[in-house]
């Protein structure tokens, strides 16, 4: 069995990712970021994973006012930068990809997407921690004849929600294949399935409670899968 390497950018809950793709034998991650100043580690890459963490600067998307008008702070420009580059390598080189929360966004943006900045100020149910830092939990729907329906076997369950962004307008190529209750996306995918493994999802699977959710391990088992066949 070959080894792969695995591309991961860095964030706040780093090691919850490492932990969740180090359960498959002969992976290797290697750590991306900005602050490693390593984007030519990504030549020694065949798959990447984008992690969870702050927003998306809104000028990536021609949305700089969003900023003062939804009080965002918790942004990295540096990262995002970095992160675009590394999608567009990856992409060029047809890598597989997981996109996990911040990262179904950036990969949103990536390809002329836009965001919503606050989900509760669209007058939306809050999808963001709560208090204690304790995840949500909601259910959603998968929509049937999409590859994350064939990978999960499942068309409802219930997922792990820490955003207050989603996606809203759609980039070139992506549909949805899962909402929420509130129609909040939590899911997209290119609409062309010839290429290589595409799924952003707006869920964690690295550290969803029940560790043997079509929505965790089988994310996990379709992702590696593509790598060793990549």
């Amino acid at each position: 069995m070959k080894k792969l390497w695995v591309g991961l950018t860095a964030g706040r809950k780093y090691d919850n990712y490492v932990r969740w793709l180090s359960l498959v034998p002969d992976l290797e991650v290697i750590k991306l970021g900005h602050e490693e100043g390593n984007l030519a580690s990504i030549r020694k890459c065949s798959a990447l994973v984008l992690s969870g963490g702050e927003d998306v600067h809104p000028r990536f998307y021609n949305k700089p006012e969003y900023v003062a008008t939804y009080g965002l702070d918790d942004i990295d420009e540096y990262r995002d930068e970095f992160e675009l580059e590394a999608i567009g390598y990856s992409d060029q080189h047809h890598f597989p990809i997981l996109g996990i929360c911040r990262g179904l966004q950036i990969v949103n943006v990536f390809m002329g997407g836009t965001l919503i900045p606050d989900i509760p100020s669209f007058e939306n149910p809050d999808h963001s921690k709560y208090g204690e830092g304790n995840d949500r939990y909601h259910s959603i729907e998968v929509m049937k004849g999409s590859l994350l329906a064939s990978l999960t076997g499942v068309t409802k369950g219930e997922v792990n929600s820490a955003h207050h962004q989603s996606a809203a307008l759609l980039g070139k190529g992506l549909e949805v294949n899962a909402i929420s209750d509130q129609r909040i996306v939590e899911g997209i995918e290119r609409s062309d399935k010839s290429g290589p493994f595409f799924m952003l999802v707006q869920w964690h699977p690295e550290r969803m409670e029940n560790k043997n959710s079509a929505f965790s391990r089988n994310l996990r088992e379709s992702f590696v899968e593509a790598c060793r066949q990549s």
